[in-house]
């Protein structure tokens, strides 16, 4: 007879809008008894997580399963580097960054039945002033939002998408020197995003080639742009284009220090902090086990088509506006994004 494995799950109970309670109940119900032995924990303050899964890891306990969105993930995996605990996802957050980019399934019983199989991989990770990251980290706009959506009281991608298109066209680039093994060279970014993984969360793809077993970082320099570039630059962040841009300027390394004119916000996997002009980022291979979908395939998302089919109908409105003659003011470009979220919304 196989011995069980022993699972811990850990339930944030206020990430994303999803009920936790039926979260639970699929568990009990979908995961495979004969295999593994299962505790439900749930989370009462910020960086429980991290304690619970320590301890799950000093206990010798097989794998612990993230419920939640990026943050929670992320406060799970910090206490899993290094260690023979593999990171399992159930994801219910605002983005699900890393859950996406495995392509573990968004719906609860799809992923439970991506923990049965228990298939792990050993991936890399990074971090950014020594706080752990697996997705996703930088600075500049992309920071600024995570800010903004942070504060937000309301979660979810309305939420999101609000807070992107209303700062988009007044956030005001910085200039920045990076130095990475190659040397030194300075730019006036808009952003500037290290990768381990390809997007952000729903399904929008920073870094469409990052490999989290490479040993490398992607680092996407996004140039300033004009109020004409936004249409553009959105779409290619949702159809895994933005690596084409003429704007994007990408560098592939396992370590880089970000020296900038101001203090102020960084992100890890979304969630803002505060800190100095000096920044390192730094990748680490093979660092976590995480259990992972072996029978993904690539797919487009109804969300991606959604956009897609938005931009096909800016082809046909009257004046032959499209993607290549988007000639409108300011003003139009806002008409557009609140069009644009409309859609995506389905409101």
């Amino acid at each position: 007879m196989v011995k069980k494995k022993n699972i811990v799950f850990i339930v944030n109970p206020i990430s994303g809008t999803t009920n936790k309670k039926s979260i639970v109940r699929h568990i009990e119900e979908g995961i495979d008894k004969e295999k593994y032995n299962t505790i439900i924990k749930y989370t009462e303050y910020a960086g429980h997580a991290v304690k619970i899964a320590a301890d799950a890891v000093a206990e010798g306990v097989d794998i612990v399963v993230a419920i939640g969105g990026d943050g929670t993930v992320n406060e799970v995996g910090r206490s899993l580097i290094h260690s023979n605990t593999a990171l399992g996802i159930i994801p219910c957050g605002s983005g699900n960054g890393l859950a996406r980019h495995l392509q573990i399934p968004m719906d609860v019983k799809g992923a439970v039945e991506v923990i049965n199989k228990g298939v792990t991989e050993c991936v890399d990770f990074g971090k950014i002033n020594d706080i752990p990251f697996f997705c996703t980290c930088g600075v500049g706009f992309d920071a600024f939002v995570s800010l903004k959506f942070a504060s937000s009281r309301k979660r979810g991608i309305l939420t999101y998408l609000e807070n992107t298109l209303r700062e988009s066209l007044k956030y005001k680039p910085d200039t920045y020197e990076i130095e990475d093994e190659n040397g030194m060279l300075q730019y006036k970014a808009f952003l500037i995003a290290c990768a381990n993984a390809s997007q952000y969360g729903n399904n929008v793809y920073i870094a469409p080639q990052a490999s989290m077993c490479d040993g490398l970082m992607d680092v996407i320099i996004l140039q300033p742009f004009t109020d004409l570039d936004v249409p553009a630059l959105a779409l290619q962040l949702f159809t895994k284009n933005i690596d084409k841009s003429s704007l994007i300027k990408t560098i592939r390394c396992k370590k880089i220090h970000i020296r900038r004119e101001h203090e102020g916000v960084i992100h890890y996997d979304g969630d803002p902090i505060m800190t100095g002009k000096e920044i390192d980022v730094e990748l680490f291979g093979k660092g976590v086990n995480i259990v992972v979908n072996n029978t993904a395939e690539g797919r487009e998302t109804n969300f991606l088509q959604t956009f897609a089919d938005y931009f096909n109908e800016l082809n046909s409105i009257p004046g032959k506006m499209s993607m290549n003659n988007l000639s409108m003011s300011n003003k139009r470009i806002l008409v557009l994004n609140r069009e644009l979220l409309r859609k995506l919304t389905k409101r």
